[in-house]
């Protein structure tokens, strides 16, 4: 059963779109794969990722809501997770560039894999893996 179902998108509400489509572009080297706004609905979606849904990845879809420029984090949702080759230089980066580190590079807690956590600009948590 599990070939007939996959996850397709994560959908996080921003206060400004073009301000989280640069986070998640620029700083975190996804693409940008299709947006469609929604006048009647007065909202935008923008679908950002690594690679389309339709090679089987996972993408995050970006709503923003026409005149809500803040959300209160949740308590329920945990975090996103990227995988990256090297933790300390994507923190590096993203710190260079004004992005906020919550978490330094370093180990798991009784573990061996290094992770980091980076907050995008709504205040959103993205774990930092590194990959191999």
């Amino acid at each position: 059963m599990s070939d007939k179902y996959s996850i397709l998108h994560t959908m996080i509400r921003v206060g400004d779109l073009d301000r989280s489509v640069r986070f998640y572009t620029d700083l975190l080297c996804m693409q940008e794969l299709r947006r469609r706004d929604v006048p009647d609905g007065k909202y935008t979606l923008v679908f950002v990722g690594y690679a389309p849904e339709t090679t089987g990845a996972a993408v995050l879809e970006l709503t923003y809501n026409y005149g809500v420029d803040e959300y209160e984090p949740g308590t329920a949702f945990g975090h996103l997770a990227i995988g990256v080759p090297d933790v300390a230089a994507t923190c590096a980066r993203l710190r260079a560039a004004g992005a906020k580190i919550i978490r330094e590079p370093g180990p798991v807690k009784f573990g061996t894999t290094v992770i980091a956590f980076v907050e995008d600009p709504d205040g959103t948590k993205i774990e930092l893996i590194q990959r191999g």
